[in-house]
């Protein structure tokens, strides 16, 4: 297994409250870093992503806790259900999530667990389901700040005309994510 290159600055912390445990996952749209409590999922990011180390601060901060580049029973389940949900066995991940931020992203990520396989909405259908049609702009911030892709599925929200916009793992993964879901063998719907 790979082990991920903690910065310095993450490396721990005096008296932790808990540790999260980092896996390495491999998936044919590139590795992914999977982090987990001893109960959840906290963590899954593309590792060529940007915001990776700041995703990493964040759930560091959420959780006190210190990261320890060792699987458990938590990533290993995760790695199994993204092998099945990228052999298209799997259309709804059962892995326990914890996804603590602030209240109204925790209502805007809560909703993307709604958004069925195979579907698309858009920020204003996000807004609209919070009770907020003016709340598009924060909604497309909270999407933005998911710290758990594929599984709260971000890559699902598409722009009310109907155009593919931004993905922190890139518009050409969330394409094939989206075409993996329909069955579109080559997505071009939103050129």
């Amino acid at each position: 297994m790979k082990h991920v290159e903690i910065p310095d600055d993450l490396a721990g912390i005096q008296k932790p409250d808990t540790t999260v445990y980092l896996q390495w996952v491999e998936t044919p749209l590139g590795p992914m870093l999977c982090g987990a409590t001893e109960h959840a999922i906290c963590l899954l990011e593309f590792t060529d992503r940007p915001l990776l180390p700041t995703q990493m601060a964040r759930v560091q901060k959420r959780f006190h806790c210190r990261f320890e580049n060792i699987a458990n029973a938590m990533t290993e389940q995760l790695r199994i259900e993204l092998s099945e949900y990228f052999a298209k066995t799997r259309e709804r991940f059962s892995v326990q999530l914890d996804f603590p931020g602030t209240d109204f992203h925790k209502r805007v990520w809560t909703a993307l667990l709604d958004v069925p396989y195979g579907k698309t909405a858009s920020y204003l259908d996000l807004a609209q389901t919070l009770g907020d049609p003016n709340a598009v702009r924060a909604v497309a911030r909270a999407n933005g700040d998911n710290r758990i892709a594929i599984i709260i599925p971000c890559h699902r929200i598409i722009g009310s005309d109907g155009s593919m916009t931004g993905y922190g793992g890139g518009i050409p993964r969330k394409k094939k994510l989206l075409a993996l879901e329909t069955g579109i063998r080559e997505l071009t719907l939103f050129e």
